[in-house]
């Protein structure tokens, strides 16, 4: 029987395709990387019996990166980057061990069926998986066609089925059309934020941002939310005056009425006007219109149009938007929720999607409404030929989706059903009124018929009071005519969902990407997320923008990235030549390179008036838990971590290395941890800056870190990778070092003992489970198949790291300072999940190598 290879793009969304094409019938298992599960069962493919193995990949296989060398920042000028830097194709995630488990699993297939997103970025994800499976698979015929793509927009029977029965081949020109962008993104992003990192910080210490990037996409992003910083700086307040009349008829309450000449900028002229207007005593009715007016139904939702209601009407960040939107779709709640489209095509089932909300009770009236009067036809769009609008593909509830979920479900379900509502329509009525030379006006709006507002009430026509009944030539009486004075007011900072618009308006990112360079100039500090999700360029962000500008405004504004985006479209269409694009623009931007190298004096006059030297403040190393921004590492002994904002300083370890910890989190506090290491040799552990200066439960003192803490449930502390009791002194534990793999160690958190072991093995963790013998944790331990010491080549085991004669070999003792080694550790369970010494191994066999290391420590 024949195989078929099947692959999509999270694990997810695998078993909702395999249960749906197996009718539930199909095996599950854990693929080999432990992330990826495999579900298998058989069935007819190409008239012929099969059996099929559908699994996933993580998002992108592979990543480009520059080959070894070049990622020195030291050692290489970044001007290389533009052309001598060769690069190569990486793992994304080397941990998950993607390309050999989609080996493993492509072994004697026939036929692969790829199920990638269907977008560019699928596309190109498509040609990563299939270099990595063709070469194991099995070699069809001359003529038989392996490779096979399918096109879906949703996770239903229907659309998963009518993919599988109308299977084509992946585009080849939109996979190249996004190695093009992923290159010119590297080495231009590279080049530049290498060098004025280098720069910058070797000058300043207060920059408040560990890395000063560049990004063809984030500058001109950057560069909206400075602009609109500098109108409202420049701004200078205008005064002008209005007049402003009070009219009233019998006991009606009185009207406000508006000026027809709106507004003058000289007082005297005002003065003037309401002179001649207090001629008169009375207003007389000079014209009464009324007129019935409509507020059209949406288009079909977009991606875009989503991001923008997310930011401004639910309060959530684009990105994270996107990544609730793209939950919601692998669950099979929504259509593919990347769609440029806002025309839902000719034979879209509305009916069918309606019919689906019928009984959810929020919109269940005006949904069986629509079924019974019939769909009104929607507005015309634009049909960008990729995906059909994001429409909701099942009912829901809250409960099912959790808080964000349900709201942006909601929203969605909503303006699905305002699409195919009626137009809203109002009656405007207007009432134009003289006061002696001066004529005045007011109106009202009247609700004639909701339509799709009863689906979104926020659009609706607000109730106002009503205006009297009146003809012309009816006389009011005049209550008070003054002279206001105002003044003109600066706009506001940009909105997520401003910003969101100007970049789609000039062609900056993609709707996929335009989350991630918001979110970018957010992490890098550039600017803040304000009330309303408004976005405040920060001192750094202004200067750098500003710098720009002095030296070459290209590359902030976005013309030249919105041609860059044009031609990788044309790429895809099959219109360009992939080297040609990519060479035309790293040529333009290596000769601008080059030329901003030469004029950095420019931006650093902007910086120095902004910022104080390095010598002051030292560099920017974590995120401080109080105002979130980044605390400055002081080396100079006593090596401390500073928040000028905060005004705070706190301690860290002395004589060691201070880094980093992967941009984690102490759960108490919030503070970035840091790492601590002596060197290669040595030991290393995490802590959190503020837990080390003020301890935060009763059994800890000043000055532990991790590897010390009593936090019952964080990943960090002592109850999650303590091992056993220290083998040498009386108060220590041995705990797993989670940063020291591929050489793995544990080492005490109180003296100088480190245990190496499982060298070259994938994963090692602490079980909750304990040895029977001594009481210590045991230990999984995922190896390389290549290396593994496991008999039968296997590579998984769980043991006691003291007791279990299958770990023997790959135990060895030593001494931080290197004083003595031995081999083998003896140790106990820590007790209390933590914090308890246990009992030490108890050696019966004075030969056995274990029981000896226990004996001589002791």
């Amino acid at each position: 029987m024949r195989t078929v290879l099947m692959v999509a793009e999270k694990p997810s969304l695998a078993q909702s395709i395999a249960r749906i094409l197996s009718k539930g019938s199909c095996t599950s298992r854990k693929g080999l990387n432990g992330a990826c599960s495999v579900h298998e069962y058989t069935g007819s493919f190409q008239g012929q019996s099969v059996r099929f193995k559908m699994t996933s990949v993580c998002g992108h296989v592979m990543s480009l990166d520059f080959i070894g060398k070049y990622n020195n920042w030291d050692k290489v000028d970044p001007a290389e980057l533009f052309s001598k830097a060769p690069t190569e194709k990486k793992e994304a995630n080397p941990k998950l061990n993607m390309v050999k488990f989609l080996q493993v699993e492509a072994r004697g297939c026939d036929f692969v069926v790829l199920w990638l997103d269907c977008d560019k970025e699928g596309e190109n994800i498509c040609f990563e998986v299939l270099d990595a499976v063709q070469p194991v698979m099995n070699k069809g015929g001359v003529r038989e066609q392996t490779v096979f793509r399918a096109k879906f927009s949703s996770i239903t029977d229907t659309d998963i089925w009518n993919a599988m029965n109308r299977l084509g081949e992946p585009n080849r020109n939109e996979a190249l059309s996004v190695d093009a962008r992923q290159e010119l993104d590297l080495r231009i992003g590279c080049a530049f934020t290498r060098f004025q990192t280098k720069y910058f910080q070797g000058k300043y210490g207060n920059l408040d941002s560990s890395l000063i990037s560049f990004g063809p996409c984030q500058t001109p992003t950057l560069g909206f939310c400075v602009e609109r910083h500098d109108k409202i700086q420049s701004f200078k307040p205008e005064t002008y005056w209005i007049l402003q009349a009070k009219v009233f008829k019998g006991k009606d309450s009185p009207l406000t009425l508006d000026w027809s000449r709106v507004r003058v900028f000289d007082r005297e002229v005002g003065q003037m006007f309401v002179n001649l207007a207090k001629t008169s005593k009375e207003a007389k009715v000079e014209a009464v219109s009324q007129k019935e007016k409509t507020k059209q139904r949406p288009q079909a939702l977009n991606t875009v149009e989503m991001l923008r209601v997310g930011s401004s009407a639910l309060g959530m960040g684009p990105q994270h938007t996107m990544q609730i939107a793209e939950r919601l779709y692998t669950q099979g709640y929504i259509s593919y929720p990347r769609t440029e489209t806002t025309q839902y095509p000719e034979n879209f089932d509305l009916k069918g999607t309606l019919r689906q909300q019928a009984n959810c009770p929020m919109w269940a009236e005006e949904v069986k409404a629509l079924l019974s009067a019939g769909l009104n036809r929607p507005r015309k769009g634009s049909d960008a030929g990729d995906h059909p609008p994001i429409t909701p593909m099942r009912a829901a509830s809250e409960g099912e989706l959790g808080s964000d979920g349900w709201r942006l479900y909601e929203y969605i379900t909503r303006h699905f059903i305002a699409t195919v509502s009626q137009d809203c329509r109002y009656l405007q009525t207007t009432i134009e009124f003289s006061i002696g030379t001066e004529r005045f006006s007011c109106g009202g709006k009247t609700p004639i018929s909701a339509g799709y507002t009863a689906l979104m009430p926020w659009q609706g026509v607000p109730l106002e009071e009503a205006l009297p009944t009146c003809q012309p030539g009816d006389a009011f009486t005049v209550d008070e005519i003054r002279l206001v004075e105002r003044q003109t007011g600066p706009p506001d900072y940009l909105t997520e969902a401003e910003l969101i618009t100007l970049m789609e308006k000039h062609g900056i990112g993609t709707d996929a990407s335009i989350p991630v360079h918001i979110n970018n100039i957010c992490q890098r500090n550039y600017v803040t997320v304000e009330t309303g999700r408004r976005l405040k360029p920060t001192n750094l962000g202004v200067v750098l923008v500003h710098g720009y500008y002095k030296i070459d405004a290209e590359l902030v504004l976005p013309t030249i990235r919105s041609a860059v985006e044009k031609q990788l479209s044309l790429i895809a269409l099959g219109k360009a030549n992939f080297q040609q694009v990519l060479q035309h623009a790293l040529d333009i931007f290596r000769r601008k390179f080059h030329y901003f190298v030469d004029s950095i004096s420019s931006m650093d006059e902007l910086m120095e008036v902004s910022f104080s030297p390095i010598a002051a403040t030292g560099k920017p190393l974590s995120r401080c838990g109080k105002c979130h921004r980044f605390m400055k590492y002081i080396q100079a002994k006593p090596s401390r971590l500073h928040c000028s904002h905060c005004d705070e300083t706190y301690n860290v370890p002395q004589n060691g290395a201070i880094k980093l910890y992967k941009e984690l989190r102490c759960p108490l506090d919030d503070f970035e941890l840091v790492l601590w290491t002596s060197g290669a040799r040595g030991k290393s552990y995490p802590l959190c800056p503020y837990c080390f200066s003020n301890p935060p439960f009763r059994d800890m003192k000043k000055g532990m870190g991790c590897n010390e803490c009593t936090h019952p449930s964080c990943q960090h502390s002592l109850s999650a990778l303590g091992i056993g009791q220290c083998v040498e002194c009386d108060s220590g534990v041995l705990v797993l070092d989670p940063t020291s793999g591929p050489k793995w160690r544990m080492a005490c958190n109180k003296c100088n003992v480190v245990v190496h072991f499982f060298e070259h093995a994938h994963k090692v963790q602490v079980s909750q489970d304990s040895c029977e013998v001594c009481d210590a944790s045991l230990v999984m331990v995922d190896f390389n198949k290549a290396r593994t010491p496991l008999p039968g080549g296997e590579t998984q085991h769980t043991g006691c790291v003291f007791c279990d004669p299958l770990f023997q070999d790959a135990v060895e003792l030593k001494h931080a300072t290197m004083r003595r080694t031995a081999h083998r550790g003896g140790g106990a369970r820590r007790g209390g999940r933590g914090r308890g010494r246990g009992r030490r191994p108890n050696p019966k066999k004075p030969k056995d190598k274990m029981a000896a290391l226990a004996a001589y420590f002791v």
